[in-house]
């Protein structure tokens, strides 16, 4: 798929940011740089929820990639999968992510987070009064308030990417061991 609207120029000092902070500088934010204030404004949520602490960081990142995985974004999955191994999560049980439903790495909350993320990512959406309360029992409020805006960025960023043609950068290419896809046709898996 080839981008839906050209990147645009990005000023020196921010190009130079994002080449330290990711090694590249992200197609999503060449793309929506056409827009500044919206660029901006997004990369400025994104470094605050970057700081937030209530929730577990791996579930938060495994959240983020199943929404990935199910609205089809293959740059979110790619520098999703990427960033995980950088916050030295188990890139084994990363790598499942997009699978999850049929592996057996994920602990009983991680699978209640995946489903949670998928359910938020249906439209209309699916989450159900025992989903939610399963995971205020184990997480509390403020971690289940977090996941949830978690979730919705993620849904998002996205949406916003497979709108706009963006797909994987190849940031995951560094990665010892090969990211699940999920087939659209049957759900099945394959190794990407």
């Amino acid at each position: 798929m080839a981008l839906r609207i050209p990147k645009a120029e990005i000023d020196a000092e921010m190009r130079e940011n994002l080449v330290k902070q990711f090694g590249a500088v992200p197609e999503p934010v060449e793309v929506v740089w056409h827009n500044a204030k919206v660029a901006e404004a997004n990369l400025e949520f994104g470094a605050k929820a970057a700081t937030w602490d209530a929730a577990d960081e791996s579930l938060k990142s495994y959240a983020h990639m199943a929404v990935a995985a199910q609205v089809g974004c293959s740059w979110c999955l790619d520098v999703n999968y990427f960033m995980a191994l950088n916050k030295d999560l188990d890139p084994a049980k990363a790598s499942q992510v997009p699978r999850w439903r049929g592996s057996q790495v994920f602990s009983p909350l991680e699978r209640d987070v995946l489903e949670y993320a998928e359910a938020m990512t249906n439209t209309p959406t699916t989450v159900t009064d025992e989903l939610s309360a399963r995971l205020l029992d184990e997480l509390g409020p403020a971690a289940l308030v977090e996941l949830t805006v978690i979730i919705g960025f993620a849904n998002l960023s996205a949406r916003t990417n497979t709108a706009h043609g963006v797909t994987s950068q190849g940031y995951s290419d560094a990665c010892e061991i090969p990211l699940a896809t999920r087939s659209e046709e049957s759900g099945a898996t394959s190794t990407a």
